[in-house]
């Protein structure tokens, strides 16, 4: 609706197609059909893996694609591509933006609790990256092991209050709890029920994210009203990383008056791109690895406790750049 609000007065008219892969799809030929019916703009949201077969497939037919969901730090590392732009936040990113404000609050020691599945692995690995670069200490590391069995059955509560703190028993002394649980197994049943009486933050209780529903600050609650009148639920986070992929599509557009992918990728990656986006500066694109900068949101669930880049943590260019990888670390060769 906003890109053909603006579309009206520059002939242009923008529409959206939904299509959904069954597990085990293949991207690349999903990627090649509509290539075959014209689209050349694609916003998706697929693993990493799958992102990466369609974009490759999609290279020699110029398509430009925007990545909404994966969060994996290799897409704009090592397995970077030039035809892919990403508004989904990395784990890097949203772990940069917790540890800022842990040790803003002076919580230095912690407590890391990591999944057993590969993605808690890479959140884990993220963690004790920023932890590395912020000053904070792991004082312990837990692995929580994924073994089953039912949690919400009706001795479900007895067995969580009972077991949790037995876990958490024992760790030396800490003054936060930060759990790596992306496969949403554990972390949700930490707060409170820890052995000593500590915050949780990470995967549950104090969480980075790149939207929240209850955001409402710089002007939010106007798109959180809009989203809830045509959806009727909460705006999550990966709606708002592909209403952002939207707006830059509708953007480049309307600026380059074009609907060229490389033409829009030059603006889009030039130091002319700026989008407004309600989270308190303009988001620009990283030229080096096609990342969207952006602030980062700690939420409880109920509120929004903080926005990272906290206050002090300077960079030379952009105070966003504090959040990630930045340039001289960056091992992305755009192909």
């Amino acid at each position: 609706d906003d890109n053909n609000t603006t579309g009206r007065f520059l002939d242009q008219q923008f529409s959206l197609e939904d299509i959904r892969l069954e597990g085990g799809a293949d991207a690349a030929a999903a990627t090649m059909a509509l290539a075959e019916r014209g689209v050349s703009l694609m916003i998706v949201d697929l693993p990493a893996d799958a992102l990466l077969k369609a974009a490759d497939a999609g290279a020699a037919r110029k398509l430009l694609f925007f990545n909404v969901g994966a969060l994996d730090d290799r897409l704009r590392e090592e397995d970077c591509r030039a035809n892919v732009i990403h508004t989904a936040p990395t784990r890097s990113m949203l772990a940069d933006a917790l540890a800022q404000y842990l040790v803003w609050k002076q919580w230095r020691r912690w407590l890391l609790v990591v999944g057993s599945h590969a993605e808690d692995t890479l959140y884990g690995e993220a963690l004790r990256r920023s932890a590395k670069r912020f000053g904070a200490r792991i004082v312990q590391e837990k692995v929580f092991e994924d073994t089953g069995g039912a949690r919400r059955t009706d001795s479900g509560v007895v067995q969580i209050q009972r077991q949790l703190p037995v876990f958490t028993q024992g760790a030396p002394a800490y003054d936060v709890l930060v759990a790596a649980d992306e496969s949403e197994v554990f972390a949700a049943y930490l707060p409170y029920w820890t052995w000593d009486p500590r915050p949780v933050a990470g995967s549950a209780g104090l969480v980075p994210t790149s939207w929240d529903g209850a955001h409402d600050q710089w002007g939010a609650v106007q798109l959180q009203d809009r989203f809830m009148r045509i959806f009727s639920r909460r705006m999550t986070a990966r709606d708002m990383q592909a209403w952002t992929a939207a707006r830059m599509i509708g953007e480049s557009a309307s600026r380059t008056r074009s609907a060229d992918p490389k033409a829009m990728l030059d603006f889009l990656a030039g130091p002319d791109f700026a989008l407004a986006a309600f989270k308190g500066q303009r988001l620009t694109l990283r030229d080096w690895n096609l990342q969207l900068r952006q602030p980062i949101l700690l939420s409880d669930g109920r509120t929004i406790v903080s926005v990272s880049p906290q206050e002090g943590f300077l960079h030379q260019v952009s105070e966003l750049d504090t959040l990630g990888f930045d340039r001289p670390e960056s091992r992305c060769r755009l192909k």
